[in-house]
């Protein structure tokens, strides 16, 4: 698995455990759209779960262009891609 050779941009200072825990579902669910398909609704709830613990569009960015330098992987394609999806899956 891919998200093993690097480690997710969290804000470990600020967040809670919960926040965290939310925050790594969300990025893993991008991974997973990327790699095999994940469901559109469960990236979505995970995406809109992470705007309530970075509702700063500034911080949101610099956390996706982390991710994407660390991962390879476009967090904003991936939810970009999920709110136009007709399906039910996100394939990357």
């Amino acid at each position: 698995m891919k998200g093993l050779n690097y480690s997710y941009p969290i804000d470990e200072e600020y967040w809670s455990k919960d926040e965290i825990i939310d925050a790594v579902n969300f990025y893993s669910l991008v991974e997973k759209a990327y790699e095999t398909g994940a469901e559109k609704e469960d990236l979505m709830l995970a995406y809109t779960r992470f705007k309530q613990i970075v509702p700063s569009k500034s911080e949101e960015k610099q956390l996706f262009k982390q991710f994407e330098r660390s991962s390879g992987y476009s967090a904003y394609h991936a939810v970009k891609k999920a709110k136009h999806e007709e399906g039910s899956k996100v394939k990357m």
